[in-house]
């Protein structure tokens, strides 16, 4: 598997700046939540999800024996170490000591991010310092599979 131009990634996650907040929900200009903007930039640039999201709680203080969240993403993304983080990487935040992660965003540029915030809706702000200290993993969106010709005979 090889990673997506990290420029198209930005570019599509930054056609959701704006969009309301909504939870579980993934449709740009109309509401999303963090999940539902890394979705809608999956459908963008790689094409069509890998497999339905079921419902999740919203409570980021939630702990458990599984990272689902990075388990799907593990399924479908390329993993990377957080110090190899670049432009384009989706980041998977841990929002409470001893939680699961439950929070994810688009690295942008060194020091900046996009993800929607409750209230907020989809907005791009820097990585501060207290951001990057929760950040427990790190993926890259694969490019899309090429669809295979038949060879005309």
């Amino acid at each position: 598997m090889k990673p997506a131009n990290p420029k198209r990634v930005i570019a599509a996650a930054r056609s959701w700046l704006g969009t309301p907040y909504h939870d579980q929900a993934s449709l740009r200009g109309v509401g999303c939540d963090c999940l539902g903007l890394a979705r809608g930039v999956w459908r963008e640039v790689v094409g069509g999800e890998p497999f339905v999201i079921p419902p999740y709680s919203r409570d980021w203080g939630e702990t458990g024996p599984h990272e689902v969240l990075a388990e799907g993403a593990r399924s479908a993304m390329i993993e990377i170490a957080p110090d190899d983080a670049g432009s384009g990487a989706l980041l998977l935040f841990r929002m409470m000591p001893r939680a699961i992660a439950k929070h994810v965003g688009i690295l942008t540029e060194v020091g900046t991010f996009i993800h929607a915030y409750e209230r907020l809706g989809v907005i791009e702000e820097k990585l501060t310092l207290p951001w990057r200290r929760r950040i427990a993993f790190v993926f890259l969106f694969p490019r899309p599979a090429r669809t295979r010709q038949k060879k005309k005979s």
